[in-house]
């Protein structure tokens, strides 16, 4: 039985301070690039234009790396994590073997700047082992070897991997993959950036982002405006764009453990199943005599389920079966990837603007995708060749993901519909405390929540990027919105990309 008795989200990397010394932005200010986003793809893309001699300045709305890359599990993998097959039958053949090359690029630029950084991270170089879930065909896996051929991926087939009741099952080794510690690795980032004159705030919600007839971009906030040649959009979801991209991409509200191990009880790699959705595995780095086991895993759309709990219950047992010497629950977090419908990240200059570049749509690989947006959208700035631009570009048109696209944009449709059907609860007399809820007041919908002291939050219960109707999110006690993936917290605070506006405040009567 699991000893985590912590019911909030902690994730294992979060007692990293990432520049804890940024602050809000308070005046205007001019620079040569803004970077609005401060995670793995925007403070990457800072260091590449700082070390090219670039003036840098990099915004976030909350801390700095305090956002989905805090959540990672932080597996740098380079195969497609939906399938190579899958990424050939949508890309074709040319496409998926430079993406691979392209993820793999990032991997070696990571372990190249900690190298020239002296960047103590934990990297290090790891086998990659993608194997044949337990009671399931494995045809997967022969689909799989098939594909990696065609386009040159080095593979090799196995039977087995040291994980209990696996000694049969079928396996290819992916070597040269790697892994580290997040947040320690963008630390010293942010101490390279800041030594090339790179300036970071923290703490400042972007409200636009406007490109100007004489070419200049100004991003705006509360407290100032930034004036810049170019700007990099790295917000999760997008800020810059309301149909044209956020059509392309789903969100999907992903779970992640750490669990306590032994030192050498299992060998140092990485693992993942071929079940849908998928479990990943790896180990990180503790004291002189335990290490964490990382599982991930149990993905649903963002908005549309709220049982968090009994998703950990079957990671927690899922892992336990295949890794018997695991001990106790030390963390437990979740996190929110954009799912694109070719499995690539749409990265580039944002569809209609000429210095405005976007990265989005990381889908389960976002360490290396942000990684490949920084080189990408940093040459591009800087004028220079990338050659795995039109993988990435973000204007195009997939027509084998015509499917997905459909049935993803099915989502709004089926959410919009939601402002017909009753409340969760009658009125606000049933709402306990430490509990949100969508309750229905006439012809509106108010969201809802009750805090451990007994205080009332009522707010709009429509997003303010585009009006879907949110759903309340028990385990990180938000509201979440199932069509573009914005969050907002119980008070209505926008805390991740589309929205950029907080939840309307609700006056409505706390009868007892």
């Amino acid at each position: 039985m699991s000893q985590f008795a912590d019911r909030r989200s902690t994730s294992l990397w979060m007692g990293v301070g990432v520049a804890p010394n940024a602050a809000a932005l308070r005046s205007d200010g001019e620079c040569d690039v803004v970077v609005i986003g401060a995670g793995i793809a925007g403070i990457s893309t800072a260091y590449e234009l700082a070390i090219a001699g670039s003036r840098v300045m990099v915004i976030d709305r909350a801390k700095i790396a305090g956002g989905m890359t805090a959540r990672t599990t932080a597996h740098l993998g380079a195969p497609c994590d939906d399938g190579t097959s899958v990424m050939i039958e949508r890309r074709g053949e040319d496409i998926s073997r430079r993406f691979y090359e392209s993820q793999m690029a990032a991997i070696d630029r990571i372990e190249e700047i900690q190298s020239q950084e002296s960047i103590d991270c934990d990297f290090r170089r790891l086998d990659g082992y993608l194997f044949q879930a337990l009671n399931t065909d494995g045809k997967i896996i022969e689909d799989e070897l098939d594909a990696a051929c065609k386009i040159g991926i080095p593979v090799y087939r196995l039977v087995g991997v040291p994980l209990a009741h696996c000694e049969q099952q079928h396996v290819l080794r992916y070597p040269r993959q790697g892994t580290f510690h997040p947040l320690k690795y963008l630390k010293g980032l942010v101490a390279a950036i800041e030594t090339k004159g790179g300036t970071f705030y923290a703490d400042t919600a972007v409200e636009s982002v406007e490109e100007r007839d004489d070419g200049k971009v100004v991003v705006s906030a509360a407290s100032g405006k930034v004036t810049a040649r170019a700007a990099v959009v790295t917000t999760n979801s997008p800020i810059v764009d309301r149909f044209a991209l956020h059509t392309k991409t789903a969100p999907y509200r992903t779970y992640a453990m750490a669990l306590s191990i032994p030192k050498g009880a299992i060998p140092d790699a990485l693992y993942w199943d071929t079940l849908d959705p998928y479990h990943y595995v790896r180990l990180q780095p503790g004291d002189d005599r335990t290490d964490y086991l990382i599982v991930g895993g149990g993905d649903h759309k963002s908005g549309e389920a709220d049982d968090a709990e009994v998703r950990f219950q079957a990671l927690e047992a899922w892992t336990r079966n295949l890794v018997p010497a695991v001990q106790e629950v030390t963390h437990r977090w979740s996190g929110q990837v954009l799912e694109t419908i070719d499995h690539a990240a749409f990265i580039g200059r944002n569809p209609g603007n000429n210095n405005i570049y976007v990265h989005t749509g990381d889908s389960g690989q976002g360490i290396t995708h942000g990684v490949v947006g920084a080189m990408i959208n940093s040459s591009l700035i800087l004028g220079r060749e990338c050659k795995w631009v039109d993988v990435y570009e973000p204007s195009r048109k997939t027509l084998a993901g015509i499917g997905t696209y459909l049935s993803e944009n099915l989502t709004p449709l089926k959410n919009f519909a939601e402002y017909l059907a009753p409340g969760e609860l009658n009125s606000l007399s049933e709402l306990k405390a430490g509990h949100g809820a969508i309750i229905r007041d006439g012809l509106s919908k108010i969201a809802a929540y009750r805090d451990e002291a007994g205080k009332l939050y009522a707010r709009s219960a429509a997003c303010t990027h585009v009006g879907c109707h949110l759903h309340w999110n028990s385990f990180e006690t938000c509201w979440d919105c199932p069509c573009h993936g914005s969050h907002f917290a119980f008070d209505g605070t926008p805390l991740n990309a589309p929205a950029v506006g907080p939840l309307p405040e609700i006056e409505i009567p706390d009868r007892p």
